[in-house]
């Protein structure tokens, strides 16, 4: 989800710079939401991961890629920069492929241009060098462009509420039962509190916790999100989802650099080693630190405040 929310301001740059541009969009159909209604992408071509697992799923995909040459583009753009996606930039036919020069698993072998970037740069900011590489002025305005969503159909809202996005897949960056509950009970605001997104608290948080953990669509998680008076998320697809709608956010982060992947926006907060601050994609990221009940009822407290 993080990858395709960090390259939308591409998409938007080459559309605003070169409006005739037509934009097909490989994208596996789980983010496909994301690009819902995008005045920037006038196609949407499928990959359906989750077909092509194993060696099995090796075996259904080689059709799938052979079929990719009735794309024939005149450039193809390659931001995740992983082996398959190399392999699709070739397999589309392309005689330019366009690539960032850090790509991994061997995908700048089938790179034709190589586009310099930092390692030390945020995700959005090492996508959009991109942009003068094409030949596009740098200074092209972009929008995020994301879709209003669609209501959910576990929640219809009566008042005023925020949400509490506490799982990762990352190894070390999600919430525990016991933090999620201190932040519920040190909460002292008068919003309801919803819990987004995957996973499982495993137990009773009160009147006052709407637990929508598994229950809302991509679409619907969009619609929950604009409408939230603040979000507390950790380092997530969802987090940057909130941050590219510009709602109120603090991003929680363990041992990953928000430099790096944090939420594109200095308006929103960030918590790092044990401290909350600005998001400053100049400042060096504090030392690494677990996330303690502790922090969790301080962040609670900081947010009420800032309600």
């Amino acid at each position: 989800m993080g990858d395709v929310i960090h390259a939308l301001p591409v998409a938007s740059s080459i559309h605003n710079a070169w409006p005739e541009t037509k934009i097909t969009w490989i994208v596996d159909p789980r983010w496909e939401p994301l690009l819902k209604g995008n005045p920037a992408i006038d196609r949407i071509h499928r990959f359906p991961r989750e077909n092509f697992r194993g060696v099995a799923g090796f075996v259904r995909s080689i059709p799938w890629y052979r079929d990719l040459k009735a794309l024939r583009p005149d450039m193809a753009l390659d931001l995740q920069c992983l082996l398959r996606s190399g392999v699709m930039a070739s397999c589309s036919g392309a005689q330019t492929i366009f690539g960032l020069d850090d790509a991994r698993e061997g995908a700048g072998f089938f790179y034709t241009n190589k586009i310099p970037v930092r390692r030390d740069e945020h995700a959005v900011t090492r996508y959009l060098r991109s942009i003068p590489a094409l030949g596009i002025d740098p200074l092209t305005p972009w929008q995020w462009s994301l879709p209003a969503g669609e209501p959910c159909r576990a929640f219809s809202p009566t008042g005023p509420y925020m949400i509490l996005h506490p799982f990762s897949r990352g190894a070390g960056k999600s919430m525990d039962a016991a933090s999620i509950r201190a932040f519920v009970d040190a909460y002292s605001g008068c919003c309801q509190i919803l819990l987004v997104g995957a996973g499982s608290c495993g137990e009773d948080l009160g009147n006052r916790v709407v637990n929508l953990l598994g229950k809302t669509t991509l679409s619907e998680l969009i619609f929950l999100l604009r409408g939230a008076s603040f979000v507390v998320s950790v380092d997530s697809g969802p987090m940057h989802l909130a941050s590219a709608l510009d709602v109120p956010l603090l991003s929680i982060h363990t041992w990953s650099d928000p430099r790096l992947v944090g939420p594109y926006s200095e308006k929103a907060w960030i918590w790092q080693g044990g401290e909350i601050r600005r998001q400053n994609l100049a400042a060096a990221p504090l030392p690494e630190r677990a996330f303690t009940d502790a922090d969790a009822a301080s962040i609670s407290e900081f947010v009420a405040g800032q309600m």
